[in-house]
């Protein structure tokens, strides 16, 4: 039996000069939950009440990654609640 080790796999983290870099046009709920730290659950649950722009294409969601950016934006330009808006009153 050899011991020799096999090379490990070369990861680019730059591409190569004149290669092409290709955007995705749309993401799975998996990488939607990744992108958001959420959980798959969550995240379907997200999905599916419409909170998360997606289509379901076959038996698939798609989410586009314009409208999901867009979106994304919305939300984090809304001002944080400040906590005044249900208080007491006194």
């Amino acid at each position: 039996m050899s011991t020799t080790a096999r090379p490990s796999p070369v990861v680019r983290l730059v591409p190569r000069s004149g290669a092409t870099v290709v955007e995705p046009v749309t993401y799975t709920v998996r990488e939607v939950a990744k992108l958001l730290g959420l959980s798959l659950g969550s995240t379907y649950a997200l999905v599916r009440d419409g909170t998360i722009p997606a289509t379901r294409l076959g038996g698939r969601w798609l989410i586009p990654r314009a409208r999901f950016h867009a979106w994304l934006d919305a939300v984090t330009e809304q001002p944080a609640p400040t906590g005044t808006e249900h208080g007491s009153g006194r």
